[in-house]
């Protein structure tokens, strides 16, 4: 039996009570070990599982399993888990190229095409098995690292159609939010490319096989100042008031790190914003979706300094909004 938005919506409006306060954040910042930030965990719900990393696996496999369950249509988030194939795809295809086993331990899940395939695709050279949008570009992309072993050119062609797919998916719901937040982390995708790029001395064809045209977003532009190096790509997008472009790279000229954690704020405050203040349709459930992922980078980023030794003003420095 199908379930409808009123159910779903008072089902996660219970869950989201479960997501960390700042309190709780602070509570995180003072442990002093992992084997301690484990257990501040698991008394908080995320189970008695001693490794970190399992235990926020096994956490996120929960929460999309709970997702599938109470979502009146499932597809909603289908801009997000393909996110995950093209990631899976460019990592089977290297593994597989380069006969290294362990990139299986690097796949991510949930997805749309299942591992198994993803593999067989690549190792039997039959894209067929891959969703439509993916076929041509992983057929291009196999093409360009066995040929020219460039991985940097064989990526940039799964990484434009998926944020190409991202974008049709999004237009194709009624969700006006989850159109906003995909196009501004498709721009965001676009800048990141842009500066890598420009840094690295890139070429026009690379610029264009790398980046999608959309609203917004004035590649031309952004190519002609790339192609000339990183100060003259910057100057330009600090000219940008599109998606908050010139205050990203204001943090950016601070530390490509202030930057990281600009956009990373951004987008979870769009979805805060937002799905909070809705109480029908599917905003609520991709607010709550985002909010699981916002809360799993800053644990990432807490863990991150544990191991390291940083303290906890340094974390803090680097840790994220959050949703709750």
């Amino acid at each position: 039996m199908a379930v409808s938005y009123e159910f779903s919506i008072g089902s996660v409006r219970a869950r989201e009570n479960a997501l960390f306060t700042k309190t709780d954040v602070e509570q995180l910042l003072g442990c002093k070990t992992v084997e301690q930030l484990c257990q501040t965990l698991s008394d908080k719900g995320y189970g008695s599982v001693a490794d970190f990393d399992d235990m926020l696996e096994r956490h996120s496999a929960q929460v999309w399993a709970y997702l599938k369950s109470v979502a009146p249509d499932f597809a909603i988030f289908s801009p997000f888990l393909i996110q995950n194939d093209a990631h899976n795809f460019k990592t089977v295809l290297k593994g597989i190229m380069s006969a290294r086993d362990y990139y299986k331990t690097m796949l991510l899940s949930p997805s749309t095409v299942e591992q198994s395939d993803m593999i067989a695709a690549v190792e039997h050279r039959n894209m067929s098995l891959l969703p439509e949008w993916l076929q041509a570009p992983a057929g291009k992309a196999y093409d360009l690292l066995a040929h020219t072993g460039d991985a940097r050119a064989s990526d940039a062609v799964v990484d434009k159609a998926v944020m190409l797919e991202m974008l049709r998916l999004s237009e194709s719901f009624r969700s006006q939010f989850l159109k906003n937040y995909i196009r501004t982390e498709v721009f965001y995708h676009n800048i990141k490319i842009a500066i890598r790029g420009a840094r690295t001395g890139a070429d026009r064809h690379y610029f264009k096989t790398a980046m999608p045209r959309f609203e917004g977003f004035d590649r031309d532009k952004v190519v002609a100042a790339a192609v000339k190096g990183e100060d003259a790509l910057l100057d330009v997008l600090a000219k940008m008031s599109s998606f908050d472009c010139c205050k990203a790279i204001e943090q950016y000229r601070e530390s490509p790190s202030a930057f990281e954690k600009f956009v990373d704020n951004k987008l979870i405050l769009l979805a805060k914003e937002c799905c909070k203040r809705t109480s029908e349709g599917a905003e609520p459930l991709l607010g709550y979706c985002l909010g699981e992922e916002a809360q799993k980078k800053v644990l990432h980023i807490i863990c991150s300094g544990v191991r390291t030794g940083a303290g906890p003003d340094i974390i803090r420095e680097r840790v994220r909004e959050i949703y709750g």
